[in-house]
This record gives structure tokens, C-alpha cells and sequence, in this order.
């Protein structure tokens, strides 16, 4: 299993080439990531998969489970009666405290991911017991991240659904194509 953090130095060399998006470093170097779509593929294109049986419906985020209190690990669950969200979701699980963050400031986040199609567990930050830096809206992160946490105050657990065309589009690096991410974010600190 590719960890974000192998994704993270792969993203920097190829920054201009290939835009990888990522969360967090399971080693003490800090973390450099691009935004946009990885132009390499991970095992089958969307168009050689099978075709899933739609569910009739699509899943909203009081449909997907989440367990524990800010700052440990969560669970997730993901259920099986409904369909990917196409859009992004955005909830905050918990509700923090002070101003909420606006683009160009600093976060310290912790975060728990989590595969829809498989419903596996692919990174966490609190396995590591390392949060990850990031600045909001500079582009070092996934799109689903830059939007998914303005408005994030400190104190903050939020629940973000990212749709494939704001995460990893075609896959690549241990994401498959298509592939939506569900993550559980706590924003250890806003502005600092």
C-alpha cells in the first residue's frame, strides 16, 4: 500500500509534468505537494472497470458513519445502499472555535482517508502521529482540500467527500482512476 507521503515526493519532482495531490509524510521531511490530476494511470482505466450498479440514489454525508473525538484516529464507514456523491461534500463533524480559514493561511491538519470503492483505510496522519502542513488555496494539496476547508476554525473535525475531478482524476500512485476519496480532517491550527 502507497502511503500519501511516497506520492508526495514523486508530485514535487514532477510538479510540472504531473500534478499529484497528497496529505501528509510518514517521514521527518517536510512535505511538497501539486495540485490538479495525475496524468498516470494505476491499473485499469475507468473504461476497461465494470460498470457498477447505480444504487438508485446518492449518498449524502449523513450516510456515511464516523466515529471518535477530535484528535484521535477516526473510523469510517462507508455504506453500500448508495451511490458516490458526485459533488463535493463538505461537513463539519465537530465545530470548532475562532475565525474560520480564508485561503493564503497557514493549517496544521491531521487527517484519516479512506477509499469509496474498496473502503479502505489508504493514509492517516494520526497513525503517524504527525499532522501536515499545508498552506490553504496555494495549490499544494487537492482541490477537494483547497475548497473542502475554508471556513475550517481550529478545533474543527470536518467530513470531506472528494469526487474523482477534485482529487486524483485519472489515479495513479496507489489511487485508482475514478477513484472517490473520503476524508476525516481535524484542524489542529488555523493562521499559525
Amino acid at each position: 500500500m502507497y502511503t500519501l507521503a511516497r506520492m508526495i515526493g514523486i508530485g514535487t519532482i514532477a510538479a510540472a509534468a504531473i500534478a499529484l495531490a497528497a496529505c501528509g509524510s510518514d517521514d521527518d521531511k517536510s512535505a511538497a505537494v501539486s495540485s490538479g490530476k495525475a496524468t498516470m494511470s494505476a491499473g485499469a482505466s475507468a473504461a476497461q472497470r465494470p460498470a457498477t450498479q447505480s444504487k438508485g440514489r446518492e449518498c449524502t454525508a449523513e450516510d456515511i458513519g464516523v466515529t471518535g473525538d477530535f484528535g484521535a484516529a477516526p473510523t469510517i464507514t462507508i455504506p453500500d445502499n448508495c451511490d458516490p456523491p458526485a459533488q463535493l461534500i463538505v461537513k463539519d463533524l465537530i465545530e470548532g472555535s475562532g475565525p474560520g480559514a480564508v485561503a493564503g493561511q497557514q493549517l496544521t491538519m491531521n487527517y484519516a482517508l479512506v477509499a469509496w470503492s474498496n473502503k479502505q483505510k489508504l493514509d492517516s496522519s494520526f497513525d503517524r502521529g504527525k499532522p501536515f502542513q499545508l498552506t490553504l488555496g496555494g495549490g499544494q494539496v487537492i482541490e477537494g482540500w483547497d475548497q473542502g476547508l475554508v471556513g475550517v476554525r481550529a478545533g474543527s473535525r470536518r467530513l470531506l467527500v472528494v469526487p474523482p475531478d477534485l482529487g486524483y482524476g485519472a489515479g495513479g500512485r496507489g489511487i485508482a482512476p475514478n477513484e472517490t476519496l473520503v476524508f476525516v480532517t481535524d484542524a489542529v491550527s488555523v493562521g499559525k
